[in-house]
């Protein structure tokens, strides 16, 4: 696996915001971004190494969906913060 390799991580992300506009429910939102991980990471990263592609997509999938879940955390701890000086 080549660095340049973890520009996937904010590729599932976005992958995975697109399918909740398009209704998927939130709560399967992990569970996208986990099956999309390995999908890449068994089509695209490993296709020779069945296993070894697994596990890589599988972390892919995880890093996405915590990057996401931090970035979502962190946006919504500023608005909060911005309300409470406004009062």
């Amino acid at each position: 696996m080549e660095v340049y390799q973890v520009a996937i991580i904010p590729l599932i992300v976005g992958v995975v915001e697109l399918f909740k506009s398009l209704g998927l429910p939130k709560k399967f939102s992990a569970l996208t971004a986990s099956l999309l991980g390995i999908l890449i990471g068994v089509f695209y990263v490993y296709p020779r190494d069945v296993p070894r592609g697994i596990l890589v997509g599988l972390s892919f999938g995880l890093a996405a969906s915590g990057l996401y879940s931090g970035t979502k955390n962190t946006v919504q701890g500023v608005k909060e913060m911005r309300v409470a000086r406004k009062k």
